[in-house]
């Protein structure tokens, strides 16, 4: 897809789509969203950058990661209906990033290959400068093949956005760190350990802030989190399962939403291609599964809700689609309402 050179109405919201190009993707699409259906019209491409795997908004500049060996991060002007490569990749002194968010005038990508994080600074025109600081996970876990050593998946600013928040499959462990925003150092704060070879991947805050839901990979469950914000201190409350007990599986659980009232939380689950609905206590300390329906297609990687919690899109990477979902108010329950074609689908943000 190429770009017609129209600029385009910066008021329409609009989606970007990232995808593995060393398995077929196309790399960075953009899409136009219709508002009340929540379907997708793609409107332009760009495969400048080797697997963006993973994609962040800052206002006109689209941040993707390079989940490469190498290790780097890219940004696109998306003020046209293509995304438009802004300078070449800046590299994250890291393996394989799978994750990136920003925080305090930062980048911060999670390097999974070498078990770190990296924070980048932000130029004024909103691409990332070369890496000021890099944080090394360390340890291991139970499960051999997949926890040998630390695998960083996610970082994230918490809602205070006085901490940063790592997530580590292989460690089955959650980190959080101080990002000093003058210099860029990441510096240690606490470390949670969570169940031994659960392997967990991502997390997500409850709205209140007083709460996270971690979903671990290696264990089809969730985790769920108090979050003293204050103290910079995440507590373990208990797992729940995002599969129906007696599933076959086995189940790769990816992505965790959880919606802008704080009644429902879903989760995406790979090998059972099925999103997973949990209904959330009022005071968000519990989550029980109250229903799981088919992904629209297979593997979903990830999983992205529209900002007024009328829509729920899966990225289903090996059926290479995007499908939208419409949900029930009062249960939660997504219902497919479309899909868009799009190869090795990886990730999807609305902005």
């Amino acid at each position: 897809m190429g770009d017609t050179g129209t600029v385009r109405d910066r008021s329409a919201v609009r989606a970007y789509i990232g995808s593995f190009t060393s398995a077929g993707g196309r790399g960075v699409l953009a899409a136009d969203v219709d508002p009340e259906t929540g379907a997708l019209t793609l409107t332009g491409g760009s495969d400048a950058v080797a697997d963006p795997s993973f994609l962040a908004l800052a206002g006109p500049v689209l941040h993707a990661v390079s989940e490469t060996a190498a290790g780097a991060v890219a940004a696109f002007d998306v003020t046209g209906p293509a995304p438009r490569p802004l300078g070449a990749p800046v590299p994250v002194d890291g393996a394989a990033p799978t994750h990136l968010s920003l925080a305090a005038g930062h980048l911060l990508t999670a390097n999974y290959t070498s078990g770190s994080v990296t924070a980048l600074p932000l130029a004024e025109d909103g691409t990332a400068r070369p890496a000021a600081a890099v944080l090394r996970h360390e340890g291991d876990g139970p499960v051999t093949d997949r926890q040998a050593g630390p695998h960083a998946h996610q970082v994230l600013p918490d809602p205070s956005g006085r901490w940063i928040v790592s997530v580590d499959l292989g460690t089955d462990s959650v980190r959080i760190c101080a990002l000093d925003p003058a210099t860029g150092a990441l510096t240690l704060h606490a470390e949670t350990a969570l169940r031994p070879g659960t392997g967990p991947r991502h997390l997500a805050f409850h709205p209140a802030g007083t709460h996270a839901y971690v979903l671990n990979e290696l264990a089809p469950t969730l985790t769920v989190c108090r979050w003293d914000a204050e103290a910079g201190v995440l507590e373990p409350l208990g797992e729940t399962p995002v599969v129906p007990e007696g599933t076959p599986g086995p189940s790769y659980p990816s992505e965790v939403v959880v919606a802008p009232d704080g009644r429902f939380l879903w989760a995406a689950v790979r090998g059972d291609d099925t999103l997973a609905v949990l209904a959330l206590a009022p005071d968000g300390a519990a989550a029980a599964l109250v229903a799981t329906v088919p992904c629209g297609g297979t593997w979903p990687r990830d999983l992205t809700l529209d900002p007024s919690g009328r829509h729920l899109y899966a990225a289903n990477e090996r059926s290479g689609d995007v499908t939208w979902f419409a949900l029930d108010p009062e249960t939660g329950t997504p219902a497919r309402a479309g899909s868009v074609e799009a190869p090795a689908a990886s990730c999807v943000v609305l902005g």
